[in-house]
């Protein structure tokens, strides 16, 4: 390796790094101050790293109001969300990629057109859509919307064009049907991006904020944002509370990204692929 090539990826690292420095401030900027004490917050000169630490912030947070039920609720409802879009979003995929059918293309375009949309724009009818069908201040009106997914069906259809016909066709010959063809030789194939859906829309889930306030009048069914955002009083805020508050909230997300890591880089580079 010549100077210049080493010099370059001293600088390369270098940069990098620094980069992931900036990145992880707030994140530990955030789990300091989850372990000051209330006085602590605004002390002049700023304790970076507390000299009193204490988990008052997180017994408060767990004895202000029933945390641990909106954790349960936000995780019902990210669960089922989420594996209701990965059934419906795959065989949609799945029709769209390998089944033949008259309109496919028009069917498939209108799809992806409707991703130009903003979800403001739908919010409204759709909201008055769950109103009538009586599902308000129901866990369904805040999941039906997961039954239509335009992005993750574009997702799995590039990944399932990439499945051999020759497979598919086998399969048929030795006497499968089209759903034992989907289930056992099109979705295994599709892991990858499968495991970088399920993570992106779980995320999505849990962190969304708007839906649920609008759907989910009743307190014992309110989700995790919703219970934070009580946490900012009109006059104050307790900023350790807060701090530990959104630190539980997101080590749900963490657990399944660790879980999932190999499979959410193979599914984001899949997805990538032209059909």
């Amino acid at each position: 390796m010549t100077t210049k090539k080493r010099l370059g990826t001293v600088f390369f690292y270098g940069v990098a790094i620094l980069l992931a420095v900036i990145a992880l401030i707030p994140f530990l900027w955030m789990i300091s101050t989850s372990f000051k004490s209330r006085g602590a917050l605004m002390s002049i000169p700023i304790e970076w790293i507390p000299e009193n630490p204490t988990w008052d912030a997180y017994i408060k947070v767990f004895s202000k109001f029933p945390f641990a039920k909106t954790i349960a609720n936000s995780l019902f409802i990210s669960v089922s969300y989420t594996a209701i879009t990965l059934l419906s979003s795959a065989m949609a995929a799945f029709a769209f990629a390998k089944l033949r059918f008259t309109g496919s293309r028009v069917i498939f375009g209108g799809y992806l057109a409707t991703m130009m949309i903003p979800t403001q724009v739908t919010m409204i009818p759709l909201f008055v859509i769950m109103t009538k069908l009586g599902l308000k201040d129901s866990y369904a009106s805040v999941i039906m919307p997961s039954i239509f997914r335009p992005f993750a069906i574009f997702l799995l259809v590039q990944q399932m064009r990439t499945i051999p016909e020759d497979l598919l066709a086998a399969a048929r010959i030795d006497g499968a049907g089209v759903f034992q063809v989907f289930r056992k030789i099109a979705l295994p194939l599709c892991i990858p991006s499968l495991a970088t859906l399920s993570i992106t829309t779980f995320m999505e889930s849990w962190n969304d904020y708007l839906w649920p306030l609008l759907m989910l009048g009743d307190k014992d069914k309110m989700t995790l944002p919703i219970a934070l955002s009580t946490l900012n009083g009109q006059y104050g805020t307790e900023y350790n509370v807060l701090m530990a508050g959104s630190l539980v909230s997101m080590v749900p997300i963490i657990v399944i990204y660790i879980i999932a890591q190999r499979q959410f880089k193979s599914g984001m580079m899949a997805g990538g692929i032209k059909g």
